[in-house]
């Protein structure tokens, strides 16, 4: 199953969940202000997931003079897979790790932590890039970050029995 088709199973299920929810809390109005939720939910889930993950992380774009080795490695990574050259981003946290982001591969960034790019050496950190793009290539990268985004909407305390109509 392609993962446009995918992502558009996870938006109708979340879609029914907080219909069901609505009807649950507060009848067919619950509905109706549930649906308006969702809708709009999945309007910028869709297209400002990827801004809202990098903003919860406080990532940073760095350009080719900014981190010339890392924006490289990217680049080569790029040009091998096909793809366009996806944003390159650090973020300011010494755990390590690293993921991808973004609609599309024209809309895909990669972001690594500070703490990666610390211990691990550049063969390790291409390999982890390469990874990276793997979920560009695959167009995966959605569903992540729609996940992300849930989990930060939720984590933030958004509590959907308290919707007044």
């Amino acid at each position: 199953m392609g993962n446009k088709i995918r992502s558009t199973i996870l938006l109708a299920l979340m879609t029914g969940f907080f219909l069901w929810l609505g009807n649950l809390i507060g009848g067919r109005q619950g509905m109706v202000i549930a649906l308006l939720f969702a809708g709009v939910m999945n309007f910028f889930s869709y297209w400002f997931s990827d801004k809202i993950v990098l903003a919860m992380y406080r990532a940073q774009e760095v350009t080719p003079n900014e981190a010339p080795e890392l924006y490289q490695m990217v680049k080569v990574l790029a040009d091998r897979a096909e793809l366009p050259m996806p944003k390159v981003y650090v973020i300011p946290e010494e755990a390590p790790n690293a993921f991808a982001t973004g609609r599309n591969p024209e809309h895909a960034v990669v972001a690594v932590t500070e703490g990666l790019l610390n211990i691990m050496d550049r063969d390790e950190i291409t390999g982890v890039l390469a990874h990276e793009l793997a979920h560009v290539n695959n167009r995966d990268i959605l569903i992540g970050s729609i996940a992300a985004t849930e989990t930060g909407i939720h984590g933030a305390g958004v509590d959907l029995s308290t919707a007044e109509g």
